[in-house]
C-alpha cells in the first residue's frame, strides 16, 4: 500500500484539547477519572451479564457487545489524550495516528450499528412478543453483532488505506486531540477528494441506513403501543425503549453535530466539544442509562452483590 511522500516517517503534533497550561492538570484530572469509571461501568455489565443468568437474553447479548465496544473505542483515544495533558511536545508517530484512526473507526461503526440491532431487538420483543424466541435466536444475535464488526472494519480499511496514500506536507500539526478523519485532511498537500468522498458516503451510509431503521423499528413500536388495551402496559412497554432511545439520541445527535453540519459553522471548539462527547462520554453513559433505567440490571447486581 502506497503511503505518499515519505509519510511512514512523519511526526504529527497533537495540539489537544487546551493550550492554557492552567487547565492542563484540572482536565487530567477530569479525563482520568471519566475514563476510570468507564472502563468499570463497561467492565462491570459485561460482566454482569456474563455471570447472571437473569440477563442471558438478547436484549443483554447487544448490550454487553455495546459496552465492550464503548470500553475499547474509548481505550483508543483517551489514554493517549491523557498522556498529552501531562508531556510538552505532545508527538504521536505515524504508524500510531493511522493505526489510532483504523480502530476509532471501526469501533464507532460498529457502535452505530449495534444500536440498529438493539432497536430491532425491542421491535420484535414488543410487535411480534410470541416469536420473540424463535426470532432472536441465538445464531441471528451473533450475525447481527458479526455484521456490525466488519462493516465497521470495511469501513475502517477504506479511510486508512485513503488516508495512507496521502502526503502529508503543509504541516505535522494536528489540531485536534486524536488523529481523527476531518484534522488530518486539512494537513495533507496532495488531492484528498477521494477521501472527502469516502467521508460522505461512509459517514452518510453508517449514519443515515442505522437512523432510518431505528426510527422504522420505533414506528412500529409506538403504533403498536398505542393499541395496547391495559393502562399498565403502555408505561411498561414505553420503559423497555426509554434506555435505548436516550442512548441512540445522544450518539447519534453528537455524530451528526460532528460529521454533517454545514461547513460555514466549522469551528475548531465546536468540534472537539462534540468529539469529546462522543469518544469519552457517551462510553461512560452507555452502561449507566441501562443499569440505572432497568430493573433487570439492578436485579441481577443485588443478586451479584449477595452472592446469589
Amino acid at each position: 500500500m502506497s503511503t505518499g511522500n515519505n509519510s511512514a516517517t512523519t511526526v504529527f503534533v497533537l495540539v489537544g484539547l487546551t493550550q492554557q497550561s492552567e487547565l492542563l492538570l484540572p482536565l487530567f484530572l477530569l479525563f482520568l477519572g471519566i475514563y476510570t469509571m468507564t472502563v468499570l461501568a463497561n467492565s462491570g455489565m459485561i460482566l454482569l451479564i456474563t455471570v447472571s443468568p437473569l440477563l442471558h437474553t438478547p436484549m443483554y447479548y447487544f448490550l454487553s457487545s455495546l459496552s465492550f465496544v464503548d470500553l475499547c473505542y474509548s481505550t483508543v483515544i483517551t489514554p493517549k489524550m491523557l498522556v498529552n495533558f501531562l508531556g510538552k511536545k505532545n508527538l504521536i508517530l505515524y504508524s500510531e495516528c493511522m493505526a489510532q484512526l483504523f480502530f476509532f473507526v471501526i469501533f464507532v461503526v460498529a457502535e452505530c450499528y449495534l444500536l440498529t440491532a438493539m432497536a430491532y431487538d425491542r421491535y420484535v420483543a414488543i410487535c411480534r412478543p410470541l416469536l420473540y424466541n424463535v426470532i432472536m435466536s441465538s445464531r441471528l444475535c451473533l450475525l447481527l453483532v458479526l455484521v456490525s464488526f466488519i462493516l465497521g472494519l470495511l469501513s475502517a480499511i477504506a479511510h486508512t488505506s485513503a488516508m495512507m496514500k496521502l502526503s502529508f506536507c503543509k504541516s505535522h500539526i494536528i489540531n485536534h486531540y486524536f488523529c481523527d478523519v476531518l484534522p488530518l485532511l486539512n494537513l495533507s498537500c496532495s488531492s484528498t477528494r477521494l477521501n472527502e468522498l469516502l467521508v460522505f458516503i461512509i459517514a452518510g451510509l453508517n449514519t443515515l441506513v442505522p437512523t432510518i431503521a431505528v426510527i422504522a423499528s420505533y414506528i412500529f413500536i409506538f403504533s403498536n403501543i398505542l393499541h395496547i388495551s391495559s393502562s399498565e402496559g403502555r408505561p411498561k412497554a414505553f420503559g423497555t425503549c426509554s434506555s435505548h432511545l436516550v442512548a441512540v439520541g445522544i450518539f447519534f445527535g453528537s455524530i451528526t453535530f460532528m460529521y454533517f453540519k454545514p461547513p460555514s459553522s466549522n469551528t475548531l471548539e465546536g468540534e472537539k466539544v462534540s468529539s469529546v462527547f462522543y469518544t469519552t462520554v457517551i462510553p461512560l453513559l452507555n452502561p449507566l442509562i441501562y443499569s440505572l433505567r432497568n430493573k433487570d440490571v439492578k436485579k441481577a447486581l443485588g443478586r451479584f452483590l449477595v452472592g446469589r
